[in-house]
């Protein structure tokens, strides 16, 4: 008699011999019926892997619903998440009445899958912004959103407080400052911001931690972990995190994946805590270098204009100053140049001159003198093609209402007047280059302002602009001329307004360099039907009758 080997294997029960051959193998094997769908064998793989499945249960009602799924719409794979474990099945056939599941348990690569989205989620954060309090509140949100219940941030102790910004699931961010004699109340703080190496979790005794780290009603903590942040060559930092439950635990990948999270958060805080101390630092050093508020002398207008090219830095090589009066000397002397170079470097030599030139008015030095001795000061100075040209001037009122200014320069664009009558002329100075050759000449000129009339020192900046109908054409002295012309009548800060607003309108918003503007102004003549009380209560400045001159009423 011959056995025809083609026939169908019959598993009711199934034979010892293919049991022992399913569960000697280590891949997980669920056995089915091709017509019922019956779970006819699961070998000791697929048990370890899904204990919930048994011979003699529906596979298309089986407790994994991706299975049901798979089965009811002829899928070959399918992939679900079943007691805490990811479990990828694929459908193989064996013979013409039977059919396998090939289980797989990829819980370990769906946990590494989480793993690098979340790390890269924190690297696209927390590089996000350089404001140092944000980095630290990300900072919380991320570790609580992934790591644990609850986070605590804390800066390395300044002047023995430490910042710190705090965060518990479903509550809001908090911060504050901590004493520095605290810290140690807190198991591994002291030591993670020490950067030392990360004490594990199990090491710690969450017990110990005060009752002052989690906000009241949190609950117990169950679990802690200290981490320092590493950051630039110092600690930036420690990271607190804590779960609640008597059953809670950092396992040893939590901590791994936990200690990468904190070096980049480390980086993150550093990185913004260095940004924080240059923001302060140039803000220091700006608030020297910016134009000055400027006094305003009996019976005379100054009025003040500065851009610079980098809206940034907010400080370039175009600059203006004003010296008051000496005891001994009775004039305001004035100063607008422009150093050689662009941005920080040109912003120390702007301030090197005017310190110079404000040392040169204490000793009472005249303006067209002072290019002299500066043009020393800048060829001492070891540093090769440093140079500014330069306009200084003293500003006297005289009689009927008048202003009188001497003026030098130094290689700088001539003032221009404007007269009473809407014209513009140039004030016949001129000077070489200062900080150049050892010996400069300078021919000073002098001018006097009518009342309403107007002189303006300006810097090559707005000349030079560059804009226009080609985008590219320099705003040019004529059209310098004419605009200033079109100021007839304004009072100073309106026509210097309108001046600037007409070179920006010729920009268009296009690149451009430092403009400076300083506008000397004889105060305008009041009519003498404005003199009664109501044209003086109307009018922003008081009459002073001794010498029919306008000066600025005093606010009370």
């Amino acid at each position: 008699m011959t056995t025809d080997r083609t026939d169908p294997v019959v598993l009711a029960p199934a034979p010892a011999l293919l049991r022992a051959a399913l569960d000697a193998t280590s891949e997980a094997v669920v056995l089915c019926a091709v017509d019922t769908h019956e779970i006819l064998l699961v070998n000791n793989a697929a048990r370890a892997l899904t204990p919930a499945l048994r011979p003699g249960m529906s596979a298309d009602s089986s407790p994994i619903a991706a299975l049901n799924e798979a089965i009811t719409t002829g899928g070959r794979t399918f992939t679900a998440q079943f007691d805490g474990r990811h479990v990828q099945g694929d459908r193989r056939a064996l013979g013409g009445e039977h059919y396998g599941w090939y289980l797989q348990d990829v819980t370990p690569l769906e946990q590494e899958r989480a793993r690098t989205a979340f790390l890269a989620e924190a690297g696209r954060r927390l590089a996000a912004s350089l404001n140092h309090r944000r980095s630290l509140r990300t900072t919380a949100e991320l570790a609580v959103s992934h790591l644990a219940d609850a986070a605590v941030v804390v800066l390395p102790p300044v002047r023995r407080q430490s910042e710190w910004v705090r965060l518990v699931a479903g509550a809001t961010v908090d911060e504050g400052t901590l004493r520095e004699r605290r810290l140690g109340e807190v198991p591994g703080l002291v030591e993670a911001l020490g950067d030392f190496p990360p004490i594990p979790s199990r090491w710690l005794d969450a017990g110990q931690a005060p009752d002052w780290l989690l906000p009241r009603g949190s609950g117990p903590i169950g679990a802690l972990l200290v981490i320092p942040l590493p950051g630039n060559a110092e600690p930036a930092g420690a990271l607190i995190l804590a779960r609640r439950g008597a059953d809670a635990a950092f396992s040893d990948d939590d901590e791994l994946l936990a200690r990468i999270f904190a070096a980049r958060a480390g980086a993150a805080i550093s990185a913004a805590l260095l940004y924080r101390d240059q923001v302060d630092t140039t803000a220091v050093l700006q608030a020297d270098l910016l134009p000055p508020e400027l006094p305003q002398p009996d019976g005379v207008e100054l009025i003040g204009s500065y851009q610079a090219a980098r809206d940034s830095l907010r400080v370039g090589g175009d600059f203006y100053d004003v010296f008051k009066p000496t005891p001994r000397s009775p004039d305001t002397v004035i100063a607008l140049g422009d150093v050689c170079g662009k941005g920080p470097e040109a912003a120390v030599l702007t301030g090197k001159v005017r310190q110079t030139l404000r040392a040169l008015r204490l000793v009472e030095v005249p303006p067209d003198e002072m290019l002299g001795v500066l043009n020393q000061a800048l060829l001492e100075g070891g540093r090769q093609h440093r140079f500014v040209t330069l306009v200084v001037g003293s500003v006297v009122r005289a009689d009927h209402g008048r202003v009188r200014l001497r003026l030098a320069s130094g290689g700088h664009p001539p003032p221009l007047v404007l007269r009473a009558d809407g014209t513009v002329e140039e004030v016949a100075t001129s000077g070489t280059l200062v900080g150049v050759v050892p010996d400069i000449v300078v021919h000073p000129a002098d001018v006097e302002l009518a009342p309403g009339e107007l002189c303006l020192l300006y810097s090559d900046g707005l000349t030079e602009a560059r804009g226009g109908p080609s985008g590219n054409e320099q705003y040019g002295e004529q059209r310098l001329h004419t605009a200033l012309s079109s100021c007839h009548g304004m009072p100073g800060a309106a026509a210097v307004e309108r001046i600037r607003q007409l070179v920006s309108d010729w920009v268009r918003g296009g690149t451009r360099d430092d403009i400076a503007m300083l506008a000397v102004r004889a105060p305008s003549r009041t009519p003498l039907s404005l003199r009664g009380g109501g044209a003086r209560n109307a009018s922003p400045f008081a009459i002073d009758s001794r010498r029919n001159e306008r000066r600025p009423r005093q606010r009370v």
